[in-house]
Formats: C-alpha cells, structure tokens, sequence
C-alpha cells in the first residue's frame, strides 16, 4: 500500500473492530455528527417524464460517486427537510440487493435543490468530506453487515446513527479528505482505463459471437435474406422461425420474505443480481423445498436460457446465462426450455450476441422500470440451423471466445486488486493506521 508514516502515539479505541487509534482522537457515534433524514416517499402518479423534482435512488450511486444517468421526477410538492443540499451525504438503506446496502456519495451542486426517494437516507454534517469516506470504508462495511438478515435488506436511521468511528480534530480530517480526494482520484483514472480496456474486449467478443451464430461456420455457403432487418441475411439452408415454436417459457416469484423457513435452503434462487456469468450454478440466496413450494416459483431444469425481465440493467444490456443446476427463479427471470430443435447452447449464444438488435425490438414501452415484453420476445424470428451445425457453432464459440475471456479475467483481476487497494487507503487513512498530517499533493 506504499510506504506511510504512522502517528507516534496511539490508545484503545475500544472497540474491537477498530483496535488502536491516535492519541489525539476520539471515538463517537454519527448520531453525534449531524442529522439522519429519511427520504420520500411518492407514488407512480406523480412520476413525471422530464420535469418537476428529481428524485435520487439508489441507481444514482455508482462506485461512491453520484450517477444521474438513471433519472426519476416527480411533479410535487418536497419537504424542505429533504430537499438535498451540497454535501450532503446519500446512502442507500434498504434495496432488495444487499450488495447496494450502505452505498453512499456525497452530493454536489449539480444536484442542489432536488430530492431523494423512501429508500434513502441523507447524512447532513459539518464533517461530511470527512464521513463521506468512513462510508467508503470497510470500517462500514463490517458493521453495517452485523445489521442485515436474510430477510431484511434494511439500514434504519438507528443503525446508521449508531455507527462507531473514530474521529480527528477537524483539521486532521480536512487534510485526510483532500488526501483521499487525490489518491482515490489517481485509482479511480487508472481503473477507468481498465474497464474502457474491458468494454473493447466485450465488444469483441460480442462480435464474434454475433457472426458466428449468423453467418455460420462455412464462409461459401450461399446466403439468403432472413426477412428481418436487424438479422440481415443468414445461410441460405437455415430455416428462420419464431421463438415461440421452439420453446416453452417459465416463470418465478418471491417466497414469502418474512417465513425465515422458506430461505437459506439448498436450492440456488436466481435473481437479476446473480446473472454476472455466462453459466450459472451458485446463487447469492437459497430457497428450501418448502419455500418454492409454497410460492409462485418453480424448479428449472439444468441447461435452460435463463433472462433477466425486468431490471434497470435492460437500458443497455440483456442478461443472459445456462444454468448448470437445477435452479429457481424469482418475478423478474424467465427460463427459456427449447425443443429438440433448437439446442440451448444456441439460443444462450443467439441471445449474448445479437443484443443490440433484440433489445429495441424486447423493451416494453411506458414502464418505469425496463422490462421485455414477452408477447415481443415469444414473435421474434431468429435463425436456425440444422441440430447438427448448432452443435459445431457452439464449440466453435467456445474457442473464439477462450482467449478474450483469459484476456478480460486478466484486466478484471487488475481492477479487483486496484479496487481493494483504494478500500485499504480509505479505510487506513480514516482509522488513523498512516498519518497523513504533511501529506501536500506532488
């Protein structure tokens, strides 16, 4: 983590978690450091498209930093208590991803004056460029997972205000914040680099995936027109047929939250937050027999097509995986079973690599969360080859793909490794574990 001086003096702090701090500092609550306010609460009817307030969510919080590319107004009247201020300090508190829990950024002007929504909480303190980054750290982190249950994805204003820290005289934090503000800055450029590196490796991939399952193996082979404009032409002995003929589409659901015996069983319980890999087999939830019973999901056969629904996530990408488990689903997945003329491998492959021309043509319009239509999906015309071809596609991709992929795990561990020495920096800095009081920037 480079080579940081250490204060000369330090005291228990304690508390188990934290271990020693400097001398000079002392150990509170944030309950003691300003206020904690709850945000609002609206209904569908005063979502408005583009004017009125906007109302900031947890989508809005990218990496630690405030994204409005995901924007909500509202045409109502807001509590002066909510209105968002400069410095203000935005957290998630309750999100059915318990990744999400306790993400926070710190508002700037760009952004004064508006609102923020029900599942939301403001920290508003004179020492927020300091506490912004003891949210950042892992510090939070690990206390604010003592608080979460399988069942409850929620951080109260109690919990929140009940958070430990170690806090130093104001000037120790004003110098620590501008440090962080530099050194997260320099990480921060170099991992945008790497994931520019990232999406040019996807967009290969996705290209190369695209042409095989299009334009087949056999670059001689004489071509047709496939009568779809997004599809172009295809091989001319390929058949073209709606998805709807070809398979059968199952649904899932949410066992009841509040039925601790409905969870934490051994059957995996997909949801849009697991659909990261191209095959799945382990989930961040698990149901038990009872629980899928005794709800709308279902069992899912190993080697279906599974795809997310309805998520956020559908404004750019489709989310589509195999399944190598017998899995659930829950509301907002579809599993896609095929015949025996249309092998899965295929579909999976169809799916990842013509994106861009099935998403327009899938998204369901009006909805304040992107969703697919499936009377739109269950119509498309997609290609297919005869059983034996798919099979070669699919090993054909196989290969294509085995090098981008080496490729794209090799930049992914980069950013994990830069990742977690940011989270180390932020989390010794604010414990007082490096001393950064002369700390100027070069």
């Amino acid at each position: 983590m480079g080579s940081y001086s250490t204060y000369s003096s330090y005291k228990p702090s304690c508390l188990e978690w934290l271990g020693d701090i400097p001398t000079t500092w002392k150990t509170t609550r944030v309950k003691f450091l300003g206020d904690l306010i709850l945000g609002l609460t609206y209904s569908p009817d005063d979502v408005v498209r583009d004017e009125g307030s906007l109302v900031l969510r947890s989508s809005n919080i990218q990496n630690g930093k405030l994204d409005l590319a995901d924007r909500v107004y509202v045409n109502r009247d807001i509590p002066k208590k909510i209105v968002t201020r400069k410095n203000d300090i935005l957290i998630c508190s309750r999100n059915g991803s318990r990744a999400l829990i306790g993400k926070c950024a710190l508002l700037t002007e760009e952004v004064e004056g508006q609102a923020f929504g029900a599942f939301m909480t403001v920290l508003r303190s004179e020492y927020a460029s300091f506490l912004y980054y003891v949210l950042n750290s892992s510090l939070f982190n690990f206390q604010s997972g003592r608080f979460l249950t399988s069942t409850i994805n929620q951080l109260t204003t109690q919990t929140l205000g009940d958070f430990e820290i170690a806090l130093p005289p104001i000037e120790e934090q004003q110098t620590i914040a501008r440090f962080l503000d530099f050194k997260t800055a320099q990480i921060d450029a170099l991992i945008a680099k790497k994931k520019a590196l990232l999406d040019k490796l996807a967009e290969k991939r996705t290209a190369l995936i695209s042409h095989t399952v299009t334009k087949g193996l056999d670059p001689t082979v004489p071509m047709k027109d496939s009568g779809v404009e997004w599809l172009g032409e295809i091989p001319e002995h390929w058949d073209a047929k709606r998805l709807k003929f070809t398979v059968s589409i199952f649904g899932g659901g949410t066992p009841n939250t509040g039925k601790p015996e409905y969870w934490n069983g051994d059957i995996p319980w997909v949801s849009p937050k697991d659909m990261k890999l191209d095959f799945i087999a382990t989930t961040e939830d698990y149901l038990t027999e009872i629980g899928v019973a005794e709800s709308a999901t279902k069992i899912v056969p190993v080697d279906s097509v599974l795809i997310v629904v309805r998520s956020g996530i559908l404004r750019h990408t489709i989310p589509v995986a195999r399944n190598t488990v017998e899995v659930s689903l829950n509301q907002d997945m579809k599993a896609l079973v095929t015949d025996e003329k249309l092998r899965p491998g295929f579909l999976h492959w169809l799916i990842n690599g013509l994106q861009n021309g099935l998403l327009p043509i899938w998204s369901k319009q009006g909805c304040t969360v992107e969703s697919i239509e499936m009377d739109y999906m269950r119509n498309t015309v997609i290609p297919l080859p005869p059983v034996i071809e798919q099979d070669a596609i699919i090993e054909e991709i196989s290969k294509l793909t085995a090098s981008v992929n080496t490729q794209i795990d090799k930049v992914s561990s980069v950013i994990t490794a830069l990742s977690e020495y940011r989270s180390a920096l932020i989390t010794n800095a604010v414990t007082g574990k490096i001393d950064v009081r002369d700390w100027e920037a070069a």
